[in-house]
């Protein structure tokens, strides 16, 4: 699951869109740039989750960083595709 890009499902943050950075056995870490920088990932029941599955991020050589995750959220929501 790591590189895509999924909704929280349950929680504070119901509805916030996310990007996947780890992922072990019963839960996954993700990322917005923004609150959730990779220094402060947000861990998160694989069940509260919901996946995109048509989109996913091959992690360039040199890592994720905050800004070009914020930049891939921001590109993904202009494209139309807002949960509603």
């Amino acid at each position: 699951m790591t590189g895509f890009l999924a909704y929280s499902l349950a929680g504070h943050d119901k509805g916030e869109l996310y990007l996947i950075i780890e992922e072990t056995e019963d839960y996954v870490h993700v990322a917005d740039g923004a609150v959730r920088t990779l220094d402060r990932l947000k861990k998160k029941n694989k069940k509260h989750v919901q996946i995109i599955k048509k989109k996913q991020l091959t992690e360039p050589e040199s890592g994720f960083d905050d800004l070009a995750i914020r930049k891939i959220i921001k590109e993904y929501q202009e494209e139309g595709n807002v949960k509603g």
